[in-house]
Parts: structure tokens; C-alpha cells; sequence
């Protein structure tokens, strides 16, 4: 097994488990550490791929109490999906931009003072709120999916959110762009966008939830740079030391 996909292999070791019955509906899956020696490899991987396996509907982990096989028929997805941060990205800006324009035209006002709260929950620069202003933001997106009154569209927003916050490398760049942003830039974004869902402006309210993606992509540019840029540098370090630092011993001996 390799690199930064290994918890999809393992991620699909245990989906073949479960349905080829060693893991039945309803049981519980052996600790991380018993798995991590299954597998061979380390219980970070093996956490990463349970949580990529909860996001699929393949199962459902309780905290304190551990990680249950779902029933069939939970499933959303045959395979575990093998996509990037830009990719996810993009198939959310075209679906939830549509969302925004079909919503526009039918919003009631209770779900736009829903929409409201959410803002004014999402806009807040204290880092101890960081949790609840993410809760907020998805919460946000997902009521203006169910707002826009095609089940459809609304079944794919929700399962494309699964993977927002269920595969991790693409939850490590949300990560850092949060870190990255204040309360204000959060704010204005989607004050535009609840802006012309209350002028029932359909056209307004495509093109400012199209915007916010739009920075979003720009902003996963930068953060996905730089983690570049600073992995190149620990690698770049780490030679250093080993071979430079390694030949100036042996020139002193």
C-alpha cells in the first residue's frame, strides 16, 4: 500500500469484509489497533477510512461506544470515491448555484430567518466558535438545497457534503482555508446570497452562490500551494540535514 490513498485501499478492505459477511449488519468492527495490525498499517490510516466508510453509509461510528456495520440498503455509493478538494469543489458550485436559483423562486420567510441565524452563527472570529460557525455553514447550504423543492437536487447536495466532511484530504484543505478566513469574508458571501433569496432573484441568487465558490477555488489554490511549498521544504530540510550535516561530520573526523 502507498502514499496519501492508502485509506482508500483500506477503506475497501473493509467494505469486501462487510459484504462478504465477516462483518455482519449491526456488529461492531474490531478496535483500530486490531485492524491497524490487519492491515499493516498505522490506526490513523485505519480511523481515516472508518470515517470514509461513514460518509458512504457503510457505517456508523458512536462515540465512546465504537464503530457498527449499517444496514443494507444505507449505502449511497458502491465504491469509495476517489476525488479531489477542486474537483468536489466544482461539482458543488454547479449543483448548489442551481439550488440557489430554484430556491429563490419558492423561499419561505421562516427559512430566511433560518437562513439568517446561521450567518450571524457562522461570522464569528472567536476560535472556540470554530465548530459551530462550520455546523452553521453546512447547515446553511443544506437548507437552501431543501429549500429549492427538487428532491433530486437536494439528495445530491447532501451526499456531496458527505464527502466535504467525510474524506479527509479533502477535509484537511477546508481545514486551512477556515483557519485562513475571518468572520467577515464568511459574512458578506453569504449575506449576498441570502440577499437575493429575500428579492426572490433567481438569476442574483446564481451568481452569488457561483462567487462564493469562485473565491472558494481560489482560496483551495493558495492553501493547496502552500502545503506544497512546506512539504517541498521539510523534504528539502530533511536532506540537509541527513547529507550535508552527514559530510561535515566526516570532513572534522
Amino acid at each position: 500500500m502507498n502514499d496519501k490513498r492508502l485509506y482508500h485501499q483500506v477503506a475497501d478492505q473493509i467494505k469486501q469484509l462487510i459484504q462478504d459477511g465477516a462483518y455482519p449488519p449491526g456488529s461492531r468492527l474490531p478496535g483500530e489497533r486490531e485492524l491497524a495490525e490487519q492491515f499493516q498499517v498505522s490506526r490513523v490510516t485505519v480511523r481515516e477510512a472508518e470515517i470514509a466508510l461513514q460518509a458512504l453509509g457503510y457505517l456508523g461510528i458512536k462515540t465512546g461506544s465504537g464503530v457498527y456495520v449499517m444496514e443494507p440498503g444505507t449505502n449511497t455509493h458502491t465504491s469509495v470515491p476517489d476525488v479531489s478538494a477542486f474537483e468536489l469543489t466544482e461539482a458543488r458550485s454547479l449543483f448548489e448555484s442551481e439550488a440557489a436559483a430554484l430556491a429563490a423562486r419558492v423561499i419561505d420567510d421562516e427559512t430566511l430567518e433560518h437562513l439568517q441565524g446561521l450567518i450571524e452563527t457562522m461570522s464569528s472570529d472567536n476560535p472556540a466558535d470554530e465548530e459551530a460557525s462550520q455546523r452553521a455553514d453546512q447547515e446553511f447550504h443544506l437548507a437552501i438545497a431543501a429549500a429549492s423543492g427538487n428532491a433530486a437536487v437536494q439528495y445530491t447536495i447532501e451526499n456531496l457534503w458527505k464527502m466535504r466532511t467525510g474524506l479527509p484530504a479533502i477535509r484537511d484543505v477546508h481545514s486551512a482555508i477556515c483557519a485562513s478566513e475571518d468572520g467577515k469574508d464568511r459574512r458578506s458571501e453569504h449575506e449576498e446570497v441570502l440577499t437575493a433569496l429575500r428579492n426572490r432573484d433567481a438569476t442574483g441568487a446564481r451568481e452569488a452562490m457561483r462567487a462564493h465558490f469562485t473565491r472558494l477555488l481560489g482560496s483551495m489554490i493558495d492553501i493547496t500551494e502552500e502545503m506544497a511549498l512546506q512539504e517541498l521544504r521539510s523534504k528539502a530540510s530533511a536532506s540537509r540535514q541527513r547529507y550535508l550535516n552527514g559530510t561535515a561530520l566526516n570532513q572534522r573526523d
